[in-house]
């Protein structure tokens, strides 16, 4: 038998009882038919809601990874520039020894 919720019928002793089980306005049936509603809400809430979770967890981490990486190009260009002094300081060294070479030879 459909549920329709119009019935106006009752049931075989001449009660309500049979309308209202059939009747989704009354009673539990109500009850029964928001608490479905609100748990097919509450998947797509729990989805909503760990995507967003999900999504903030890697704004985070994209974060924490461009500050790293930040710190990682800095650390090599001071590596750099220490290495490039370093060269310098020897170039002219190494001119210093061919220049004291050059004047013994001579």
């Amino acid at each position: 038998m459909a549920v329709t919720g119009d019935e106006t019928e009752t049931g075989p002793a001449g009660d309500m009882t049979a309308y209202q089980l059939r009747n989704p306005s009354y009673g539990h049936l109500q009850v029964v038919s928001e608490a479905s509603a609100h748990s097919s809400k509450k998947p797509i809430e729990d989805a909503l809601q760990k995507r967003e979770l999900r999504l903030m967890k890697n704004r985070e981490a994209a974060r924490e990874c461009r500050r790293k990486k930040k710190e990682y190009v800095k650390c090599l260009e001071d590596r750099v520039a220490v290495l490039e002094n370093q060269n310098k300081t020897l170039i002219e060294e190494l001119r210093a020894l061919k220049d004291i070479y050059r004047h013994k030879a001579e």
